[in-house]
């Protein structure tokens, strides 16, 4: 990839709004990346899309373009922006960062071939018919981040089982987050524990969030699988280890700036998987005839510096089925 195309796609990105209004004329396919979130917390998932791309036989700057458009985390930019990439005439749409994505650009198009990537069932919110056969003009990647919950509280629970109390801190706004507090409250009974349901919409939430953590000597916390959530990561890492509280979250890019522990889908992999999608589509395979991508393989990932200086020891049985031990 050039740098000089790269810095180019950025900068528009950046304003959200193109530079001309006309349908933009290529001797190369134009691909459409829309994302609710931002560069700077997406970009290493946006890479993984070209990666996609690259083994599909396209590579950015040679045979294809992508204008990228990001919402910032401002869900009600994404109209206007599926509408412009919609006027470009691109040849596909990859709606990422969240449902609210895939929601605008079906409502811009519906002949422009759109792939999404989901944590929950796309059924819920009307993007396909059905997992095998999508229908119309969208397919794409779902990992059904929302059901997996219960699994991430009985492993924080392993690692932390002197907590008696755990707080859930889930985004109200978040489809994906709709059905989770009466889940993870049942699976708390189960265990034991007593579950604390705490909501965070802004930055500020969250601050909010963790002071009534502390107050109440919260023992433990899990992070619903949530695009808002993620943009924050580096905040709720800050917070968590400032009021000595073990976490577990929703994917690897947690552990990775110094959360304690993760489990969940790699990211990376189902947008790398979405690129592969869009290299076939240009190829001229219909979105009706691709299946929905399921991932069913999730890894768990625990940050072993973090655990030591939170003072855990990590039960064996919990080493055991590490896919990764961070250092």
């Amino acid at each position: 990839m050039r740098r000089r195309d790269f810095i180019t796609g950025i900068g528009i990105a950046a304003t959200g709004w193109p530079l001309a209004a006309v349908p933009q004329q290529s001797a190369v396919p134009v691909v459409g990346f829309l994302n609710g979130q931002s560069f700077q917390s997406y970009a290493h998932v946006a890479d993984a899309f070209r990666q996609g791309l690259n083994e599909g036989g396209y590579i950015e700057g040679e045979n294809i373009k992508i204008e990228y458009r990001w919402a910032d985390g401002q869900p009600d930019r994404l109209p206007a922006l599926a509408a412009d990439l919609v006027r470009r005439q691109v040849a596909v749409i990859a709606a990422t960062g969240g449902n609210n994505a895939a929601l605008a650009a079906k409502a811009a198009t519906a002949t422009i071939p759109i792939l999404f990537t989901s944590g929950e069932d796309p059924r819920r919110h009307g993007l396909v018919e059905s997992l095998s056969r999508p229908g119309g003009n969208i397919t794409g990647v779902s990992w059904f981040s929302a059901e997996l919950g219960p699994k991430r509280l009985a492993l924080l629970h392993e690692l932390v089982p002197g907590a008696r109390t755990v707080a859930l801190l889930i985004n109200p706004h978040s489809a994906e987050a709709i059905r989770q507090p009466a889940e993870m409250q049942e699976a708390a009974r189960t265990m034991g524990l007593e579950m604390v349901v705490l909501n965070a919409r802004t930055a500020s939430d969250i601050d909010t969030a963790f002071g009534v953590m502390a107050k109440n000597r919260i023992g433990a916390l899990v992070l619903a699988g949530d695009p808002f959530i993620l943009n924050r990561r580096d905040q709720i890492v800050a917070l968590a280890a400032h009021h000595s509280i073990p976490a577990i979250y929703g994917g690897r890019e947690y552990p990775e700036v110094g959360g304690l522990m993760s489990y969940g889908n790699s990211l990376r992999n189902s947008y790398r998987r979405v690129g592969i999608y869009a290299a076939r589509i240009l190829k001229g395979v219909k979105p009706a005839d691709l299946p929905v991508d399921r991932t069913v393989k999730f890894e768990l990932i625990i940050n072993l510096k973090t655990a030591k200086t939170l003072g855990l020891d990590v039960p064996m049985r919990l080493l055991i089925q590490l896919d990764q031990g961070l250092e």
